[in-house]
């Protein structure tokens, strides 16, 4: 993977996700979106590292991992919009998407859902003989769930070949990482017998060395290794907070954790006419993604049930009216009635 090519995919997830805040603003994006913006790096790095058979797993901040696994920018767009063309037919959603051809097995809005997943799938294809890979993505505010550290405990016995990314970008929502984790998220793995390892996670270089050491491990059956990778989410937890403001960190904060720009760090590695060409290409990219998706029609409200269930639901037959016993006593007296 060259300089440019890792800088393509940060430029990539950043003029994506903008775009995204943009239409959210618009009302073409209902509900809002986890802004991923100053995480970039995470996600070029990994999949970077990672074959197009390799899966992945996803979290509710998840644009930048599905884009840079391969998926396309315009069905993306599409699927956060709710239209018809989007990745799972506009009924994923921002939280929600997947493309299994893709090895995406899906974004997941349950915090810490996407290790027990991953951890599965890397069993899996180990059953199966096969030496694919399986990434997990997950916050900071997932490492104190009960199942992520099951789910550390399986992939360490049955030396699963996963990896575990956390991206740890200082609060969980609104909450510090200092104020909620006891100890180290490293020291959660090692407690488990897994290697871990602390990443700068806006250096794109620094996370594909890293990710290529652990990937490397796991493809040849030594078992999972945790990645903490160190980053500050430079937009809002929600696009809610853009309206809300709440007031968990400051003006200055912010601005120091800007100063280290995953876009920065990495462009500065290449020529600016490279640069600057790598540019133009995403700019018009990205606004035909966004033209597609304004354009793409709405899933047809008949088809609401459709993909829910493995085969089609066939409805049941009503069953016949009951007919009710009248014991002898109650017919005799019906009987005198009748005669009386």
């Amino acid at each position: 993977m060259t300089d440019a090519e890792l800088y393509r995919t940060v430029a990539l997830v950043r003029g994506f996700e903008r775009r995204a805040v943009e239409l959210v603003r618009a009302g073409v994006v209902p509900g809002g979106i986890h802004p991923c913006t100053g995480q970039e790096a995470v996600a070029a790095g990994v999949c970077a590292a990672l074959r197009p058979d390799d899966v992945v797993t996803s979290t509710h901040r998840g644009h930048g991992h599905v884009l840079a696994k391969g998926a396309d920018p315009a069905r993306m767009m599409a699927e956060l919009a709710g239209r018809e063309p989007g990745l799972n037919r506009g009924r994923g959603g921002s939280m929600h998407a997947a493309d299994f051809a893709l090895g995406v097995l899906g974004a997941n809005a349950m915090v810490g859902a996407a290790v027990p997943i991953a951890a599965g799938a890397a069993w899996a294809l180990r059953r199966a003989g096969s030496d694919k890979v399986a990434v997990a993505f997950f916050g900071d505010g997932a490492v104190s769930q009960g199942v992520v550290l099951e789910a550390f405990n399986l992939a360490a016995l049955w030396r699963a070949p996963v990896v575990l990314v956390c991206e740890n970008n200082g609060f969980a929502t609104s909450m510090r990482t200092e104020d909620a984790v006891a100890g180290s998220i490293p020291g959660r793995a090692r407690a488990f017998g897994i290697p871990a390892l602390a990443v700068d996670g806006t250096d794109p270089r620094a996370v594909l060395a890293a990710a290529s050491a652990a990937v490397a491990r796991a493809r040849a059956g030594g078992g999972p290794t945790l990645l903490e990778c160190a980053v500050y989410r430079f937009d809002a937890h929600h696009t809610w907070e853009h309206t809300a403001r709440p007031g968990y960190r400051s003006a200055a904060e912010e601005a120091a954790g800007r100063a280290r720009d995953p876009l920065e760090v990495q462009g500065a590695r290449l020529a600016p006419g490279v640069r600057s060409a790598i540019d133009a290409e995403l700019d018009e990219l990205l606004d035909a993604a966004v033209e597609f998706a304004r354009s793409a029609p709405h899933p047809d409200p008949a088809s609401a049930l459709d993909h829910l269930y493995a085969t089609p639901l066939e409805p049941l037959p009503l069953p016949a009216p009951a007919s009710v016993p009248v014991s002898a006593s109650a017919s005799a007296s019906v009987h005198a009635t009748e005669v009386g």
